[in-house]
Protein backbone atom coordinates (compact mmCIF):
# COMPACT_ATOMS: atom_id res chain seq x y z
CA UNK A 1 0.00 0.00 0.00
CA UNK A 2 1.15 3.26 -0.90
CA UNK A 3 1.39 6.14 2.23
CA UNK A 4 -0.23 8.51 -0.53
CA UNK A 5 -1.83 11.68 0.95
CA UNK A 6 -5.24 13.07 -0.31
CA UNK A 7 -5.96 16.84 1.02
CA UNK A 8 -9.73 16.92 1.33
CA UNK A 9 -9.65 20.62 2.32
CA UNK A 10 -7.89 23.03 4.42
CA UNK A 11 -7.89 25.57 6.77
CA UNK A 12 -6.21 28.66 5.58
CA UNK A 13 -8.11 30.95 7.63
CA UNK A 14 -6.15 28.91 11.13
CA UNK A 15 -2.89 29.79 9.83
CA UNK A 16 -3.91 33.35 9.34
CA UNK A 17 -5.70 33.91 12.87
CA UNK A 18 -3.57 31.69 14.81
CA UNK A 19 0.16 31.22 15.86
CA UNK A 20 0.34 27.30 15.40
CA UNK A 21 2.50 25.94 18.07
CA UNK A 22 1.93 22.26 17.48
CA UNK A 23 0.51 19.97 15.40
CA UNK A 24 -1.02 16.29 15.71
CA UNK A 25 -2.94 13.81 13.51
CA UNK A 26 -5.93 12.33 14.37
CA UNK A 27 -8.33 9.85 13.11
CA UNK A 28 -12.29 11.00 12.70
CA UNK A 29 -15.08 8.63 13.58
CA UNK A 30 -17.45 9.18 10.07
CA UNK A 31 -21.17 7.84 9.42
CA UNK A 32 -21.64 6.27 5.94
CA UNK A 33 -22.66 9.15 4.31
CA UNK A 34 -20.20 11.42 5.34
CA UNK A 35 -17.02 9.28 3.80
CA UNK A 36 -18.95 9.76 0.89
CA UNK A 37 -19.03 13.67 1.35
CA UNK A 38 -15.90 14.46 2.06
CA UNK A 39 -14.41 12.26 -0.56
CA UNK A 40 -16.13 14.49 -2.83
CA UNK A 41 -14.94 17.39 -0.83
CA UNK A 42 -17.85 19.11 0.51
CA UNK A 43 -15.92 19.89 3.84
CA UNK A 44 -15.88 23.59 5.33
CA UNK A 45 -13.16 23.66 8.45
CA UNK A 46 -13.60 27.63 8.78
CA UNK A 47 -15.60 27.49 11.75
CA UNK A 48 -14.70 24.35 13.26
CA UNK A 49 -12.85 23.79 15.82
CA UNK A 50 -11.96 21.17 18.48
CA UNK A 51 -12.63 20.40 22.13
CA UNK A 52 -11.26 18.01 24.74
CA UNK A 53 -14.79 16.47 26.99
CA UNK A 54 -14.23 13.58 29.08
CA UNK A 55 -11.39 12.21 28.02
CA UNK A 56 -12.52 12.57 24.35
CA UNK A 57 -11.61 15.22 21.78
CA UNK A 58 -14.11 16.32 19.70
CA UNK A 59 -14.65 18.27 16.38
CA UNK A 60 -17.53 20.60 16.65
CA UNK A 61 -18.98 23.22 13.90
CA UNK A 62 -17.00 21.12 11.04
CA UNK A 63 -19.81 21.47 7.88
CA UNK A 64 -20.06 18.32 6.01
CA UNK A 65 -22.48 18.78 3.66
CA UNK A 66 -25.26 16.05 3.12
CA UNK A 67 -24.76 13.29 0.33
CA UNK A 68 -26.03 13.97 -2.85
CA UNK A 69 -27.29 10.38 -3.88
CA UNK A 70 -28.58 9.55 0.30
CA UNK A 71 -31.33 9.18 1.31
CA UNK A 72 -33.36 9.66 4.35
CA UNK A 73 -30.65 8.05 6.67
CA UNK A 74 -28.42 10.82 5.49
CA UNK A 75 -26.17 12.69 8.57
CA UNK A 76 -26.55 15.97 10.44
CA UNK A 77 -24.43 18.31 8.72
CA UNK A 78 -22.86 20.02 11.64
CA UNK A 79 -22.71 17.15 14.18
CA UNK A 80 -20.16 16.58 16.67
CA UNK A 81 -17.43 14.12 15.33
CA UNK A 82 -15.15 11.95 17.47
CA UNK A 83 -11.32 12.41 16.91
CA UNK A 84 -9.08 9.28 18.01
CA UNK A 85 -6.18 10.16 19.92
CA UNK A 86 -4.20 8.59 21.91
CA UNK A 87 -4.52 8.97 25.54
CA UNK A 88 -1.42 10.71 26.27
CA UNK A 89 -1.76 12.63 23.22
CA UNK A 90 -5.28 14.06 24.42
CA UNK A 91 -3.82 14.53 28.00
CA UNK A 92 -1.16 16.64 26.32
CA UNK A 93 -4.01 18.87 24.33
CA UNK A 94 -5.66 19.15 27.18
CA UNK A 95 -3.17 21.06 29.36
CA UNK A 96 -1.95 23.12 26.61
CA UNK A 97 -5.46 24.05 25.42
CA UNK A 98 -6.26 24.62 28.86
CA UNK A 99 -3.61 27.73 29.28
CA UNK A 100 -4.58 31.04 28.35
CA UNK A 101 -5.21 31.92 24.53
CA UNK A 102 -4.37 28.52 23.58
CA UNK A 103 -7.00 26.44 21.05
CA UNK A 104 -7.84 23.18 19.23
CA UNK A 105 -7.70 24.29 15.46
CA UNK A 106 -8.09 21.72 12.50
CA UNK A 107 -5.93 22.50 10.06
CA UNK A 108 -6.63 20.07 7.39
CA UNK A 109 -8.63 17.32 6.83
CA UNK A 110 -7.03 14.23 4.22
CA UNK A 111 -7.22 10.30 3.38
CA UNK A 112 -4.23 8.55 4.38
CA UNK A 113 -4.00 5.15 3.23
CA UNK A 114 -8.03 5.28 3.31
CA UNK A 115 -8.51 6.55 6.85
CA UNK A 116 -9.72 9.68 7.11
CA UNK A 117 -7.49 11.83 9.04
CA UNK A 118 -7.29 15.63 10.63
CA UNK A 119 -4.26 17.46 11.46
CA UNK A 120 -4.70 19.31 14.47
CA UNK A 121 -3.10 22.72 15.60
CA UNK A 122 -2.25 23.92 19.15
CA UNK A 123 -2.63 27.79 17.67
CA UNK A 124 -2.36 30.97 19.97
CA UNK A 125 -4.92 33.67 18.76
CA UNK A 126 -2.80 36.45 16.50
CA UNK A 127 -3.21 40.20 17.28
CA UNK A 128 -4.03 42.65 14.54
CA UNK A 129 -0.43 44.26 14.30
CA UNK A 130 0.38 40.30 14.20
CA UNK A 131 -1.65 39.88 11.13
CA UNK A 132 -0.73 42.97 9.30
CA UNK A 133 2.85 42.10 9.62
CA UNK A 134 2.52 38.47 8.22
CA UNK A 135 0.56 40.33 5.23
CA UNK A 136 3.67 42.74 4.79
CA UNK A 137 5.80 39.75 4.68
CA UNK A 138 4.11 38.04 2.47
CA UNK A 139 4.13 41.10 -0.12
CA UNK A 140 7.79 41.55 0.40
CA UNK A 141 8.58 38.22 -0.41
CA UNK A 142 5.41 38.22 -3.72
CA UNK A 143 7.37 41.72 -4.64
CA UNK A 144 10.77 39.71 -4.43
CA UNK A 145 9.98 37.04 -6.40
CA UNK A 146 8.33 39.10 -9.05
CA UNK A 147 11.36 41.16 -9.26
CA UNK A 148 13.62 37.80 -9.52
CA UNK A 149 11.55 36.76 -12.61
CA UNK A 150 11.77 40.42 -14.15
CA UNK A 151 15.44 40.14 -14.01
CA UNK A 152 15.98 36.47 -15.17
CA UNK A 153 13.42 37.65 -18.42
CA UNK A 154 16.11 40.34 -19.20
CA UNK A 155 19.17 38.12 -18.83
Amino acid sequence: MSDAVLVVTSNRKATHEYHIDDRVEAGLVLQGTEVKSVRAGKVNLQEAYCAVDKGEVWLLQCHIAPYSHGNRANHDPVRPRKLLLHRREIARLEKSAAQKGYTLVPLKMYFKRGRAKVEIGLGKGKKLYDKRADIAEKDMKRKLSRSDVQRLRED
